[in-house]
């Protein structure tokens, strides 16, 4: 399971508690860290169907990176109820070199583990994934 590029290994929590949002719809977001002791990305959090976007950006570090999925829900112009997975790659500025080298040679291989993604965000700050910019990048 380990990543010839960087070593990374995926915990199985990871692929089953995002097949519990894809298909079952159970949680609105997980947030996934990397563990850089033993190597492997782990679920750090994970929220409820009832949580708001707020709660999910509220839960990213504001100087540590992160991997997230988030299930954005929202009705078209046509008046449809649609939703999109979003995959977010959270590396803002203030988190060490080291750690940002870490998860962006780790997030291809992460992100073809999570077969369902509809649209990738990389964000330094949190203007960089505002919700007006998630609505926009989803319709």
């Amino acid at each position: 399971m380990a990543n010839s590029s960087s070593g990374m290994a995926v915990h199985d929590d990871c692929k089953l508690k995002f097949l519990e949002l894809k298909a079952k719809r159970n949680h609105r977001f997980i947030v996934f860290k990397i563990e850089e002791k033993i190597q492997q990305v782990m679920v750090e959090k994970v929220g409820g169907p009832d949580e708001t976007y707020e709660d999910f950006s509220d839960s990213l570090p504001s100087d540590e990176c992160r991997y997230a999925v988030y299930d954005f829900d929202f009705t078209t112009e046509e008046n449809c109820q649609k939703s999109k997975i979003f995959f977010i790659a959270w590396s803002p500025d203030t988190s060490r070199v080291r750690s940002k080298m870490l998860y962006a040679s780790s997030k291809d291989r992460f992100k073809r583990e999570l077969d369902g993604i509809q649209v990738e965000l990389q964000a330094t700050d949190p203007s960089e994934m505002s919700l007006d910019i998630v609505k926009a990048r989803a319709l």
